[in-house]
């Protein structure tokens, strides 16, 4: 953010003092100052002649007929949804006069948890059930022994997850009992989100302010305060454009490649898309989220087991829209993934056609493992199959079934090296389960029917917590295997571009080094020019051994350590299950083996990287 004299209306000494200020601010504390400004021109804060000193306050001043209305957000975010959506929620109090201070998780000093009386906390779940990694410290602290008793408090949850994973939205269901099991007392209920959570998250930020008021109200006798706690701060990125998730650009195909060589079994596709005239900006780190179209060939399987008229109207959302039955599914609905709310409401539906309660009978309570059991892996057309649903008419069924959500890709590319274009790395998902050929919605899209010229709505998602170190001089160790590499593409094209001098390592890993090494060509570039300091690399199929990436940091322990020592900042993109768990297991190993550490103290050193920011990871 840089203050232009043009237009201004402040004079050139007023211009170098705000460009000194404004980076260093926190987004909480551009929250703060906006609504001190507002407080000052409304003649809420009293200013002090030109000339005089004056002492900023901790937090804005009411005036001295006026209730404090303190409010306090933490928010636990892996990718930024959360962190948004307390931003949204601090502005929406602000503008209502309450004092914000806004912050995550992993930055909330503990020991002022008994200070706050009210606290709203907004959180997603990662991976299968945990807490996104800046929300680990505060996890770990609340179900501790260390945790003190929160009579005095009043909280709400706002819980962020996929229904298609087994423990949906656990972790706010986690600190929604907890915080009651402390003695806390909720001020409204928590709310559970899908995917799609514009629509719940707005509802339960209505409801919170809408008790904060009453509160405040009832209270401005007593003179009693109010603190919220939410989570997130500073979320830079693409804001200032009309496109967004709820309102897609469609951009352009540039290009569209297959990385892989001749005899590989894989497809990775480099796609190029146009931005131009979008507004959308994006930094590295960032993900571009696609609207993609289910299998042409499972939506007309669909349609003919259902016998259905593939020219029907059905509706498409709560506001009235209708379309033709076949688009709603290629472009409206998710057919491909099977969740619980899903299977009950089918069978509810099924209730009404025959005698066969098989469908009933595995949705009873109790019958939990064998619904995941036989939800993995299937579709939409397993199910109708599978229990005989022929008969329920389309507008009925397709009243149950949740939006298509749009599928997030790490950025490979940087703006400043290809302004208004956006590229991303995408490999094939395709196989066969059940008997049946099986596809990956976007990818196959993508890979067999996305046509250079097409175009595809897309937006940006910023993803504050995977974010290059402000310092260019940070050294970098960067660890991608296959796709994954996609966001360090995008890292060495912006440092190449800014000129950053801090060295730079990667380690990246594939299955055969003929056929499978992503951008070699662009790698071997930047090594040559020294923007890329070191590279290692593991291919897997290429020896009788199976080495992987994990193997190449533990073979490069002493080295390894030593960068860490001078403050490097790791960076880790890819596989969650498997990857992300044995990469974080050797770098505990080596930070053990190198530092003279014992495992609890290794575990300390990295819980430490990743609050000061020094380790980051982008994983699914």
């Amino acid at each position: 953010m840089v203050l232009q004299v043009t237009n201004s209306p402040f004079h050139q000494e007023q211009v170098e003092l705000l460009n000194r200020l404004l980076p260093t601010l926190s987004e909480g504390q551009r929250i703060w100052l906006s609504g001190y400004l507002a407080a000052v021109q409304s003649g809420a804060v009293a200013t002090a002649p030109e000339g005089a000193s004056t002492t900023v306050p901790a937090s804005v001043p009411a005036s001295a007929n006026a209730i404090s209305k303190e409010v306090t957000i933490l928010y636990g975010s892996q990718t930024g949804n959360s962190q948004r959506l307390s931003k949204k929620l601090g502005e929406k109090l602000q503008a209502q006069g309450f004092q914000v201070t806004l912050s995550s998780m992993g930055d909330f000093k503990t020991n002022n948890l008994k200070k706050v009386e009210t606290l709203l906390i907004a959180v997603s779940t990662h991976g299968e059930g945990d807490p996104p990694d800046n929300a680990i410290p505060f996890y770990e602290f609340l179900h501790s022994k260390r945790a003190p008793r929160l009579e005095g408090m009043r909280f709400s949850v706002l819980a962020l997850g996929d229904t298609s994973y087994e423990k949906f939205c656990q972790t706010g269901k986690d600190f929604d009992k907890r915080l009651e099991e402390l003695g806390a007392s909720r001020l409204t209920p928590r709310v559970d989100c899908d995917v799609d959570y514009d629509e719940p998250a707005a509802e339960w930020m209505q409801r919170v302010t809408e008790a904060l008021d009453g509160a405040a109200s009832a209270d401005a006798g007593s003179g009693a305060a109010a603190a919220v706690a939410l989570a997130g701060a500073g979320v830079p990125g693409a804001a200032a454009s009309e496109y967004s998730r709820t309102n897609p650009f469609d951009a352009e195909v540039l290009e569209n490649l297959n990385l892989n060589g001749r005899g590989s079994d894989r497809e990775t596709r480099h796609i190029e898309l146009s931005l131009e005239g979008s507004g959308l900006d994006y930094e590295p780190g960032d993900c571009l989220a696609v609207y993609a179209e289910n299998h042409p060939r499972l939506v007309g399987e669909l349609i003919e087991a259902m016998g259905w008229n593939a020219d029907e109207l059905v509706p498409v959302g709560k506001n009235g829209d209708q379309r033709p039955l076949r688009d709603a599914l290629s472009r409206s609905f998710e057919i491909t993934v099977l969740t619980k709310p899903l299977l009950e409401q089918a069978a509810k539906l099924s209730a009404k056609l025959s005698a066969n309660d098989e469908l009933q009978a595995l949705t009873a309570a109790g019958r939990e493992a064998d619904l995941r059991a036989y939800a993995s892996g299937r579709d939409l057309l397993d199910l109708v199959q599978d229990f005989g649903l022929k008969g329920i008419p389309a507008k009925e069924f397709v009243a149950i079934l949740r939006k298509l959500p749009a599928r997030q890709y790490s950025i490979a590319s940087s703006s400043k090296a290809n302004p208004g274009e956006v590229h991303l790395t995408i490999r094939k998902v395709q196989y066969e389960a059940h008997g049946r050929e099986r596809y990956g919605v976007c990818s196959t899209f993508v890979s067999e029917r996305l046509e250079i010229g097409d175009k595809v709505p897309v937006y940006v998602h910023n993803n504050p917590n995977f974010k290059m170190p402000s310092n260019p001089d940070t050294p970098l160790i960067m660890i991608g295997p296959g796709t994954g590499v996609a966001p360090f593409r995008s890292f060495l094209a912006e440092r190449e571009e800014i000129g950053a001098s801090g060295k730079t390592w990667l380690f990246y890993g594939d299955q055969h080094f003929a056929t499978d090494f992503l951008y070699q060509t662009d790698w071997q570039r930047w090594l040559k020019d020294g923007v890329l300091t070191r590279m290692d690399v593991a291919f897997s199929r290429d020896t009788d051994r199976k080495v992987y990436v994990q193997h190449r940091m533990l073979e490069k322990s002493k080295e390894l350590y030593q960068w860490l020592q001078e403050g490097a900042s790791v960076y880790v993109c890819g596989d969650e299950k498997r990857m992300a768990h044995d990469v974080h297991a050797a770098l505990a190993s080596i930070i053990e083996r190198e530092g003279g550490f014992s495992a609890e103290e290794a575990a300390e050193y990295l819980g430490r990287m990743q609050q000061d920011k020094r380790y980051q990871r982008d994983v699914y």
